[in-house]
């Protein structure tokens, strides 16, 4: 690893929001830091290793759901959208936290999950108490068909009808997750308020930033008409949602109406970041419309590389290459990892060849242009742990078993502490085990080695804060191969390329690619003009 001639920060353009390019890091809250000894992470616990992030150099933290929940789907099931589960902590805490972000130079994005609630919510329990109170309208509500079935054939994410009988109204309710999960009518204009003064309720508390779950599920089709069978197209199913095109229990074109509106709202408190999570067979159209021109979200956190097999120099060619610098066009956010994913080092590279692909991937996520979004433990280099069925907590895994995503596997808490049973993350029974693998590479060893992935990746991140061809510019791939990928990134006259081979070999210099220049980072022995076994080096070309 050698050190990177960074230029003066002075060539960023002043008014360039504080989002555009940055590096954004991902805590899962049940799994960052326990500060009360029950096994399970909290908001003070964060606070305490908020340092740990300021010192990776990144520029913000995305919090996953804290709010008062049941739990039932780990805090993506909300009971009280404006209030922390006692799990985590109290609101006091939460203020605590963004203080001690702020301090430290860190915005605070959370996570906002409007297309469903909990069954617990009080907006819930009212609306299924009859046809004509003040809520009624709330959820999405409807009549069996005549011999006495579900009102249309849509499925849920987590297998089985997307619809719930409920003897209280005799009606079903929709819900596209767990059945504790109902849908909310966002059809509804008072819906629609009170999800906007939920929002306002966290940029008062101080809040720069929201990543708004599921958004795409928002809004259904209000005639209820049946999805269509989804085409063979030679993956596995394991799930009655993936034979359906879902055209009518999502994607509804008024969602984008009520994006200008929560745009309007973060606009009167300034430079507030707003990324739309977006899934599904129509993410690429439906991630472009939300993010599009001045009046929707200021970008699109896609699923290209979470559930991708493998890693290949065409296939990062084809995810950037929907998001060129077009004016009008959306900024793109990425992620290698996260709380629904496997580890990217699991899904990406052979055990044996780990320690040198997680330093390879690492130079090729802080080459992308658009925002990176770093999941807690992937400094680290953390591997997926297989966690036995008896030990499992995600629902879906659950559900699914043995055909699982393995959501817990990336769950798992973050190690602190080398020497402690527990990773330092807690002195009692962890909620999930850390694993023996992951707890060799904690945070404690790694400090103190300056060769480790975790001194890499601040260097990295230092190297993207401080080059505007890095965080700002544009993209342009020079040369797409079987497993070398040389691209470049320009701003305003400064240039970087990057040259990754990705592959297990050594690989020849791309023809075409200059060979000299200023080097900035390099990874496993790499060098201008030299590309062992997963090599990667950034360098600025001689003029």
């Amino acid at each position: 690893m050698k050190h990177p001639q960074t230029e003066d920060l002075a060539v960023l353009q002043a008014d360039t929001p504080w989002w555009r390019g940055a590096a954004i890091y991902q805590i899962y809250p049940r799994s960052y830091a326990d500060s009360n000894g029950d096994g399970v992470g909290d908001l003070p616990g964060i606070t305490g290793r908020l340092d740990h992030v300021a010192r990776l150099g990144a520029d913000a933290i995305w919090i996953s759901p804290f709010f008062k929940s049941p739990m039932n789907d780990f805090g993506y099931d909300v009971s009280d959208y404006c209030d922390v589960d006692p799990i985590f902590g109290t609101l006091t805490d939460f203020d605590a936290l963004v203080a001690r972000a702020h301090e430290l130079g860190l915005k605070v994005t959370i996570d906002q999950v409007y297309a469903h609630t909990s069954d617990e919510h009080p907006w819930f329990v009212e609306s299924r108490q009859s046809k004509d109170n003040a809520k009624a309208d709330w959820y999405v509500w409807a009549d069996p068909k005549p011999d006495g079935s579900p009102p249309s054939n849509w499925q849920s994410v987590f297998g089985g009808p997307a619809w719930r009988w409920d003897a209280r109204r005799c009606q079903y309710y929709l819900h596209n997750f767990l059945s504790s999960q109902p849908q909310v009518n966002a059809h509804n204009p008072a819906v629609q308020q009170a999800l906007l003064d939920v929002m306002k309720f966290w940029l008062d508390r101080g809040v720069d930033g929201f990543r708004i779950d599921a958004l795409n599920f928002l809004m259904h089709d209000p005639t209820l008409r049946d999805n269509p069978p989804a085409p063979e197209d030679g993956r596995r199913r394991t799930r009655p949602f993936d034979y359906q095109l879902k055209i009518y229990n999502q994607s509804h074109p008024d969602i984008v109406k009520f994006i200008e509106r929560i745009r309007a709202l973060c606009d009167d408190y300034g430079a507030v970041f707003t990324v739309a999570e977006v899934g599904g067979d129509l993410a690429e159209t439906e991630m472009k419309a939300f993010t599009a021109g001045n009046t929707h979200l200021n970008s699109a956190y896609g699923f290209d590389f979470l559930y991708a097999d493998a890693i290949t120099p065409a296939f990062v060619e084809k995810a950037l290459a929907r998001w060129p610098d077009t004016p009008g066009l959306g900024w793109p956010s990425w992620a290698f990892e996260n709380h629904d994913a496997p580890r990217a080092v699991s899904r990406w590279s052979k055990p044996e060849h780990a320690e040198r692909f997680v330093r390879m991937k690492a130079v090729l996520f802080a080459s992308l242009r658009g925002n990176i979004i770093v999941y807690q433990g992937e400094e680290l280099g953390l591997s997926q742990v297989e966690i036995p069925f008896e030990l499992l907590q995600d629902p879906e895994a659950i559900a699914n078993w043995p055909l699982t995503l393995s959501r817990d596997g990336a769950r798992t808490p973050l190690p602190w502490q080398v020497q402690h049973e527990q990773g330092g993350f807690t002195t009692a029974t962890p909620w999930l085990p850390v694993g023996a693998e992951n707890l060799s590479r904690a945070v404690d060893r790694q400090e103190t080695d300056p060769a480790s992935l975790l001194n890499l990746t601040r260097l990295l991140l230092r190297l993207r804060k401080d080059s505007s061809a890095l965080r700002l510019g544009s993209f342009t791939v020079l040369h797409a191969g079987e497993t070398v990928l040389a691209l470049r990134r320009e701003h305003e006259g400064r240039q970087v390329i990057g040259v990754i081979n990705m592959g297990a070999s050594a690989a020849k210099w791309p023809a075409g690619i200059p060979e000299t220049g200023k080097e900035m980072v390099s990874v496993n022995d790499a060098a201008i003009g030299s590309l062992p076994p997963f090599g990667a080096v950034l360098f600025e070309p001689e003029d």
